[in-house]
């Protein structure tokens, strides 16, 4: 499970303003083997964290390409999962590696959505050059992907992803959108690290959103045991929680800030913060 809120503008009118701002959870079983974002790929071309799981090493929840591809998942909440259905984990890692523009890919996607369990992806093509593109497929909703429209005027252009479909008004992304505004609108005033510091902040709240009948309705009897803490942004429960945190910017110029946060280890009260920096190649 994880959260994601993102607002983008493919041609802000400012130099000083961001193309793209993008703030995500990746909530997961502590003892799960993963590996620290980094860069990968035949020409250290990706920067992700990848899963190490026995039999879905190399898939990714979140990762950017220095040729402008950007793909971000979450699963969708379902109270039984198909043990047999393919790792989710790939359809992130396949398209930055791939030469699809971002529409075109999630239609294929789309056609092949039902040998996984539900999940949402999006996927984008940054460029500096032609304007960014960011699509959204979930397989439990539309049978096609769509583009998403940008807007510089808050809170157009700005989106909140969860463990249902796109925009579902669950009551910890809303409460999360809400203070992801906020940051980004104090943000326009400071220096990155201190809008990221921010966006880090509002990933780390623990506020329980409660009462949430729309996950319980979703979730039935797999959630109702941990309601109380899968309903905050930040989730945190004895073996399973938010395990990471990413922050990424990107200017008007193309330069991009990743800045991931990550639990060291089982224990979640240490946690190390790295930073890598690139220019988009498109």
């Amino acid at each position: 499970m994880c959260i994601i809120f993102f607002k983008f503008d493919p041609r802000p009118v400012s130099k000083n303003a961001y193309r793209l701002i993008l703030a995500a959870n990746r909530d997961e079983f502590y003892h799960r083997p993963a590996r620290a974002a980094d860069f990968w790929g035949s020409n250290n071309e990706v920067l992700s964290g990848l899963d190490m799981e026995e039999g879905k090493e190399g898939g990714t929840w979140l990762g950017v390409s220095t040729r402008g591809k950007l793909a971000a998942l979450t699963n969708y909440l379902q109270p039984r999962l198909n043990r047999d259905a393919r790792g989710r984990g790939e359809l992130v890692a396949q398209f930055l590696t791939s030469d699809m523009d971002s529409l075109s890919y999630l239609k294929k996607v789309s056609a092949e959505g039902h040998l996984y369990n539900g999940f949402n992806l999006i996927a984008a093509d940054l460029s500096t050059e032609k304007g960014d593109v960011i699509c959204y497929y979930g397989n439990r909703g539309e049978q096609e992907p769509v583009v998403l429209v940008p807007d510089p005027r808050p809170p157009a252009g700005t989106y909140g992803l969860s463990n249902a479909l796109l925009e579902t008004p669950w009551r910890k992304l809303c409460f999360g959108k809400q203070l992801f505004l906020e940051a980004v609108e104090r943000g326009r005033e400071l220096p990155r690290d201190a809008l990221v510091a921010q966006l880090l902040d509002v990933l780390s709240n623990d506020e329980a959103q409660l009462p949430d009948p729309a996950i319980e309705a979703q979730g039935r009897e797999y959630v109702r045991p941990i309601l109380s803490k899968y309903a905050a942004v930040c989730v945190r429960c004895p073996d399973y929680g938010t395990r990471t945190n990413t922050v990424i910017l990107v200017d008007a110029d193309g330069h991009v800030t990743f800045t991931e946060r990550s639990m060291l280890g089982s224990d979640p009260t240490r946690w190390e913060t790295t930073t890598h920096e690139f220019r988009l190649q498109s």
